[in-house]
């Protein structure tokens, strides 16, 4: 049952890299897919048979893509938890969480009987959102650190994933989204808040996004421009099994 399992590793929250089971083994069917950009000529694959990305990765930079009060005056988490339909009693994730702008406001939102996972890469931003969620009291709050390329998370417990302002600057993103689709509930969903500009300048096209989603298998469920959070939202959910990795190809920019 998702709730007992989740209790189980929240109970360590307040202790840095807390460990999660790893996802499921390769599943060895491919899906077709159109309406995708063409396969990159001679494109290169990680040692796991992914497809590298045929596009610039932005560098990481910062905990915070801006400041919270700011943020706040213009109704940013609000407005993208509404379109995202975050409910109380969920459980969400919150991967790139960095200083917590999202992490702390989930856990309002998902309430008491909700559950917030918040995960990032970069120790430093771990263990200062791990000492806020200990200040803060947030019980229904765990910190984990993250890897780059499998985010370490229960399989079915997730009803919402969070991915603000950081997809660009994951290192192997077909990777990252194979190895993210098992910890999706049933109905769950990928929500994404991004920038239309290329990904070197700190965004993600919606098309290159929709590309490389489908590519794992994931169906676009919607798109809303949110202007709060200085971009667009989408909304992701996985259909039919996991593509054979070798089954996909990189999409251009």
């Amino acid at each position: 049952m998702r709730g007992s399992r989740l209790d189980a590793l929240l109970s360590g929250h307040r202790s840095p890299g807390t460990g999660f089971p790893a996802g499921a083994g390769m599943l060895a069917l491919a899906l077709l897919l159109a309406g995708c950009h063409k396969p990159a000529p001679n494109e290169t694959r990680t040692p796991l048979g992914f497809p590298e990305a045929a596009r610039p990765v932005a560098k990481l930079v910062s905990g915070s893509w801006s400041n919270e009060p700011d943020r706040d005056r213009k109704g940013e988490a609000e407005a993208v938890m509404r379109a995202a339909d975050v409910r109380p009693g969920m459980t969400v994730a919150d991967i790139g969480a960095g200083e917590g702008y999202y992490t702390i406001r989930l856990a309002s939102r998902v309430g008491p009987k909700g559950r917030v996972l918040a995960e990032d890469i970069v120790p430093l931003f771990h263990d200062r959102l791990a000492d806020r969620v200990y200040r803060d009291g947030l019980d229904n709050v765990s910190v984990k650190l993250g890897k780059p390329v499998d985010p370490g998370l229960p399989a079915g417990s997730f009803d919402r994933i969070f991915m603000v302002h950081m997809y660009h600057e994951i290192q192997e993103p077909y990777a990252f989204l194979w190895n993210l689709r098992p910890a999706l509930a049933p109905n769950g969903l990928v929500v994404v808040v991004d920038t239309d500009r290329p990904t070197q300048e700190h965004g993600t096209p919606p098309a290159l996004l929709d590309c490389e989603f489908a590519q794992v298998g994931y169906k676009l469920v919607k798109r809303k421009q949110m202007p709060q959070a200085g971009g667009y939202l989408a909304l992701y959910r996985a259909e039919g099994a996991r593509p054979d990795p070798q089954a996909m190809h990189a999409c251009k920019a």
